[in-house]
């Protein structure tokens, strides 16, 4: 547990890094902007329709694919992290209840058959993963904004070295 001076009490800590939650956060939202398909039919040019279909989730989509590989490949408690805090931001509690919140996580997680694949399936079937992870965040006092936001987030990179503050 960390320390908040500000508050005077003890700060859970999260197994995941707030760098792998920025990923998904940025992922999240790029997957949430896809619509079901409202024209499957259609037959028509992307140029006439103005690019519109491009916004249509067809299953094949690029970003949720990588965000589901990226989900996966985190370990199990970097998963049960990111479940309870996707909850914590939807309002299911509160920072102080975070080991309530984490214990329905891991309860949750040891009903399923595949927890791996299904923590994923569940997480990616939530609207608003991208806003909530985010929300999480705000409540752990941590500015994700700022965080690196690439898959490999186990430093910074040479491009954000070499750059001076934005």
């Amino acid at each position: 547990m960390g320390f908040d001076p500000a508050e005077g009490v003890e700060m859970p800590e999260l197994a995941i890094s707030p760098e792998k939650v920025a990923f998904i956060i940025e992922k999240a939202r790029e997957f949430d902007v896809k619509e079901a398909e409202s024209d499957p039919d259609s037959g028509s040019n992307p140029a006439d329709d103005d690019m519109i279909d491009v916004l249509e989730d067809d299953g094949s989509d690029p970003v949720g694919r990588e965000l589901a590989g990226f989900i996966r490949a985190l370990n199990e408690d970097e998963q049960t992290d990111l479940v309870a805090l996707m909850w914590l931001g939807r309002g299911e509690g509160s920072l102080e209840e975070w080991d309530d919140l984490r214990a329905r996580a891991v309860d949750a997680r040891s009903e399923y058959a595949n927890p791996r694949r299904e923590t994923v399936h569940y997480l990616l079937s939530e609207p608003m993963l991208g806003d909530f992870l985010a929300d999480g965040l705000d409540a752990f006092g941590v500015d994700w904004t700022d965080e690196q936001t690439t898959a490999d987030s186990s430093g910074p990179s040479e491009r954000d070295e070499d750059e001076g503050t934005r």
